[in-house]
């Protein structure tokens, strides 16, 4: 799965308008589940900024995405452990206590899925993610299961923003880009999906992608709590 998006990158949601949308695809880690390395590398390191330099110098975020592109674990922490052997333990735990790194759903991102769902949207996801590691998310978090389709980047040993691993999606389940919202927290891959033709919106929290979606008329502005309230 890719780290965290960066911050850096300026930029903002890009839509297309020319048709109205009938198709959702999400991204996971960082819209609808809580993944951060930080969860298990905390009880790792006693001191903060070491565990920062790991993470930037020796697990960063470029090695992970090697194995959301399809390589082995077991290669990538053998050739790691080789060069770092000081850190073999840590590194090994990249995939050993994987799970850790989970800290759960985003709920108030899923009951907009949920709400989706109910409307007769079509939803779909596509995901940087190993796959070795997804099919242990996609047992623990049931909501997975009401997608009609997942893209993972493992299986198809390419990664978001390629643009091909769109196409893959696009061409797997018959979707129209002008018809389908793209909802990511990296602002690169945002851009990849705006470029191909798509309602392309940058994940911030999950009160302004409903926000963002009421817009484009796929839900309510309120949420149902807000609306039994009221």
């Amino acid at each position: 799965m890719n780290d965290l998006p960066h911050e850096d990158d300026d930029v903002s949601e890009r839509r297309t308008m020319h048709a109205v949308p009938d198709t959702v695809i999400f991204d996971l880690g960082g819209v609808l589940i809580d993944w951060n390395p930080r969860y298990l590398y905390r009880q790792l390191f006693d001191d903060e900024q070491a565990m920062e330099r790991f993470l930037a110098e020796v697990c960063h975020s470029r090695w992970n995405e090697q194995q959301d592109a399809g390589r082995p674990w077991d290669e990538a922490i053998r050739q790691l452990s080789a060069e770092f052997p000081e850190h073999a333990a840590r590194i090994a735990a990249y995939r050993t206590r994987w799970d850790e790194m989970l800290s759960g759903p985003i709920h108030d991102s899923v009951a907009i899925l949920h709400e989706l769902r109910e409307r007769g949207v079509r939803l779909y996801a596509l995901t940087n993610w190993s796959n070795e590691t997804f099919p242990l998310a996609f047992e623990r978090y049931t909501f997975l299961h009401v997608f009609e389709g997942i893209v993972v980047s493992g299986a198809e040993r390419m990664i978001k923003p390629d643009p091909a691993i769109f196409h893959v999606l696009l061409n797997r389940y018959g979707v129209d880009p002008e018809r389908a919202v793209f909802i990511d927290d990296a602002p690169r891959n945002v851009d990849a999906a705006a470029k191909l033709g798509m309602h392309a919106l940058h994940f911030r929290d999950a009160a302004a992608l409903r926000t963002e979606l009421a817009a484009l008329g796929l839900l309510d502005a309120a949420s149902p709590e807000e609306r039994q309230r009221g």
